[in-house]
């Protein structure tokens, strides 16, 4: 059934045609069907525009196609993401109306946009007193609004959300149906008659608040937990009930008004900060806010509003002012703006009452359904362009496009920062970030992930990519599903999905750098420069081993790998008495002097050592903690003369340690660790760009989030005339893992495949 026919005039000029246009990418949800029918409109066409599987299917006849075609590319809505366009002459029938078609069905191939900030104009209908959404905390239109998470499958219609449920009211049913409204199909449309409600008036948020409470607020992926990021005895109190020591926490401001007096942004940031995509931005912090916010760290995560219900508590907070200008004036609330989750489970979603009620003095909840998790998305600004440290909300699920098609893979990521991936023909679907698989609920998590982004994408895969290490969840996972299995080594998946994302299809050299991963001999593996080909690499040389005594032990106490570090230097006597406040001081350097560890070549068990050696970390309370607490010390990185050797392969880093060892000045230390790591990499990389006469080269793994080293090894590297190539659609860490293992894959399938 049509959903809008409207009769229009014809009008001379060229001899009239017909097209079946077949548009594909991010185009349902967006409001390009009432685009398509404006166009049509504009240009006297006839015909009709529909959503189905594909796309968008728009047949049009009349005399100005080229100019309707034209402007489909170049004026697209907003939020549309156009991949192809597709024109097919059809023999004219004399259509002289428009149609805006019912959703056709069939096998899926088009995508869902991620979940938008709300735009200018529903933001002016918020705070407008005339308008039916004044005040209303779910006011949403085509250009904003939540997307990927409300979503159960495609086509993105009404009846496939969480709003399926909600009956439209006689106003939102009429602009829903009329396409000259920008809320023409937005399939979370509603108002305060017949839409979501909330549990709590803005008001008692913004009392609690005030009062140094922490408000647990149900936003679009999950539950926040709010404070008042300057009040010290509010964050203490938020640390002590979500048992977080000392992982920083992500902050929000009311608006560009507001972030000067807390951090420093420059362009790049800003751009960042006020996209659709809305994601915490690390910025550098000008040390406002109460100290426990970012324990010794230089930097702060940073978002803006990006819900309606955000900018209503901001509001409240400014005294409630009439009209738009008070986003323009500074607001003196700040908030801490954290998942809500537990021990490493999943951000909560439901059933907030049980899980909440033991850390929360107010829980704000609603009636419309979160259908997938999605934390905030994490980025910052390294060599210029945007880095990602955690992909999720705003990004996903839009695909990365391959260098080449392939067969349908699913590919089931590592243990700690896990996501999944889907292909389909040149598009590889990444998950949001899903977490450690390390409880049974993240797991469960990571289950429902596989299930939903399958449904989604709409195609079945051929085979399952999984991690070399048997013990992984994931693993365990793609062994029970009963397809063909291919195990894919960790540091080869990092550096194929940086070569995925920058559409490279031809050999190139790989600098890996992360924390852990299963080497092919079985090793612990973590400092590798390899030379990938597709499908294969070749291990070119690694890091000098260090022990690592305590296994995981080791990952959690830098202090331990410290010790490490002055057993390889032969300074066993030492350890005992530099680490005398550790009880297992003495029988830890026993049993290095009896050679009784296994060994790593890990470069995130360096930073360690090195954290460890100057006394900027002796034990972590979250992964990364002594690497971005040495980070933290650096203004401007320097070499050590001779703090490295390089033989058959192997980057030793013994001499800078031992100067380390001897240094009291841990500014000094840091500044001199990474600047020598970075001149180290870039000899060892340029060496291997001679053997190899590859020039481009892959810096991968978790370190790689660390911008001052790789801005400065990115800078030597150009001036020896290799090309960096950093991780942009995804992070360098195991976020990116699924990614390299399904591109891994789906090229040795195509290879087995008969030509």
């Amino acid at each position: 059934m049509a959903l809008a026919r409207v009769p229009l005039a014809a009008s001379p000029g060229p001899a009239p045609g017909a097209l079946r246009v077949r548009v594909r990418g991010a185009v349902q949800g967006v409001g390009f069907r009432p685009f398509v029918y404006a166009l049509a409109q504009r240009y006297s066409l006839g015909g009709f525009v529909a959503n189905d599987a594909e796309g968008v299917l728009i047949e049009v006849e009349g005399a100005a196609l080229d100019d309707f075609v034209g402007a489909l590319r170049h004026e697209a809505p907003p939020l549309a993401r156009v991949d192809s366009i597709e024109t097919e002459a059809l023999r004219p029938r004399g259509e002289i109306r428009f149609d805006i078609a019912a959703s056709r069905g069939g096998a899926i191939s088009t995508r869902i946009g991620g979940d938008a900030a709300t735009c200018e104009a529903c933001l002016d209908d918020l705070f407008d007193p005339a308008s039916r959404f004044h005040l209303y905390p779910f006011v949403n239109c085509t250009h904003c609004g939540p997307r990927y998470t409300l979503t159960h499958r495609l086509p993105y219609d009404r009846a496939n959300t969480s709003m399926a449920g909600f009956a439209l009211c006689a106003d939102c049913d009429r602009d829903y149906r009329d396409p000259s409204s920008r809320r023409f199909h937005a399939e979370p449309i509603a108002c305060p008659r017949c839409g979501p409600r909330l549990s709590h008036s803005v008001a008692e948020i913004v009392a609690r608040l005030r009062a140094g409470g922490i408000v647990a607020l149900k936003s679009l992926g999950g539950y926040h937990l709010l404070c008042d990021a300057t009040s010290e005895r509010a964050v203490a109190e938020l640390r002590r009930r979500k048992g977080r020591d000392a992982k920083p926490f992500a902050v929000m401001v009311a608006s560009e008004a507001s972030l000067d007096r807390i951090a420093i942004a420059g362009e790049a940031e800003r751009a960042l900060l006020t996209s659709v995509e809305r994601p915490i931005v690390l910025l550098r912090h000008r040390g406002a806010l109460a100290p426990s916010i970012a324990p010794n760290l230089a930097a702060l995560g940073v978002m803006l509003p990006y819900t309606p219900l955000h900018h209503l508590i901001f509001h409240a907070a400014a005294g409630a002012p009439a009209g738009r200008d008070w986003h323009q004036s500074p607001v003196d609330l700040v908030l801490v703006a954290t998942s809500a989750n537990f021990g490493g489970d999943p951000i909560v979603i439901d059933d907030a009452e049980r899980r909440l009620a033991g850390i929360a003095d107010l829980i704000v909840s609603h009636d419309r359904a979160i259908v997938v998790r999605a934390d905030d998305s994490v980025t910052t600004i390294i060599d210029g362009a945007l880095s990602f440290v955690r992909r999720a909300r705003g990004y996903t699920p839009r695909p990365i496009v391959l260098p080449r098609e392939m067969p349908s893979v699913l590919a089931v990521g590592g243990y700690l920062k896990n996501t999944i991936t889907l292909t389909r023909g040149r598009e590889a679907f990444v998950s949001q970030h899903i977490g450690d698989l390390s409880t049974a609920d993240t797991v469960r998590y990571f289950e429902q992930t596989v299930d939903h982004l399958m449904r989604l994408v709409g195609t079945a895969p051929v085979a399952v990519a999984h991690d070399l290490h048997a013990d992984f969840a994931s693993t365990r996972f793609a062994e029970n599903l009963g397809l063909p299995l291919i195990a894919v080594q960790h540091h080869h998946a990092h550096v194929a999905a940086i070569a995925a994302e920058h559409g490279i299809d031809t050999p190139l050299l790989g600098l890996v750098l992360d924390g852990h991963g299963q080497g092919s001999d079985g090793g612990a593996w973590g400092g590798e420069l390899l030379r990938v080909d597709g499908a294969r690499f070749t291990r070119l040389g690694h890091l000098a081993p260090l022990a690592l005594p305590g296994g995981d032990a080791a990952a959690r106490e830098p202090w331990r790998m410290a010790a490490a570090a002055l057993h390889a230097l032969g300074r066993d006597k030492e350890i005992a008495a530099r680490f005398a406040d550790q009880p297992r001081a003495a029988a830890l350097a026993a049993m290095l002097a009896n050679h009784g560890c296994a060994t790593t070549t890990s470069a995130g068990r360096l930073f360690d050592a090195a954290a460890g050696l100057l006394g900027v970390c002796a034990e972590q309370s979250y992964e990364g903690q002594a690497a971005v607490q040495l980070e933290a010390l650096v203004h401007s990185p320097r070499v050590r003369s001779g703090g490295w050797e390089i033989d058959a392969g192997t980057l030793d880093l013994s001499p800078l340690l031992a100067h380390l060892a001897d240094l009291s000045d841990p500014r000094a230390g840091a500044e001199l660790f990474h600047g020598t790591l970075a001149a180290a990499l870039a000899d060892w990389a340029a060496r291997a760009a001679e053997q190899t006469g590859l020039t481009s080269i892959a810096l991968g793994g978790g370190c790689f989030l660390n911008r001052v080293l790789s801005e400065d090894l990115a800078t030597r590297l150009r001036a020896r005339g290799l090309t960096p190539l950093l991780a942009r659609q995804l992070p360098p860490n195991d976020g990116g893992l699924s990614l390299g293992q399904a591109c891994i894959a789906g090229q040795l399938i195509a290879e087995q495949e008969p030509r």
